[in-house]
């Protein structure tokens, strides 16, 4: 992996994480964790995405960077949603 791809992976993540803790609509769990579910969301999304067949071609030319965007915004929601339910289990009210 080259140094550029490295940045732009640490970014695409950064804004999923951000996307995805909006989409989720929960408590914040701070700029460090939402890094890290958006660098893991933009993995899983993007794995998901290869297993079911799906491919996301919304934006095209300079703006192409974009759709990986949105498929890491999707992997990391879906990663706060589990990271949610798995917490929620363990309180009591």
């Amino acid at each position: 992996m080259t140094p550029t791809e490295i940045i732009t992976l640490i970014v695409v993540g950064a804004l999923a994480g951000w996307l995805g803790s909006l989409l989720f609509k929960g408590k914040g769990m701070g700029l460090v964790v939402n890094f890290i579910v958006g660098i893991v969301g933009c993995f899983f999304g993007g794995w998901l995405f290869d297993v079911c067949d799906l491919s996301l071609r919304l934006f095209k030319g300079d703006w192409k960077w974009l759709n990986n965007v949105i498929i890491g915004a999707i992997g990391a929601f879906i990663i706060l949603l589990v990271i949610n339910l798995v917490f929620k289990k363990g309180k009591k009210k």
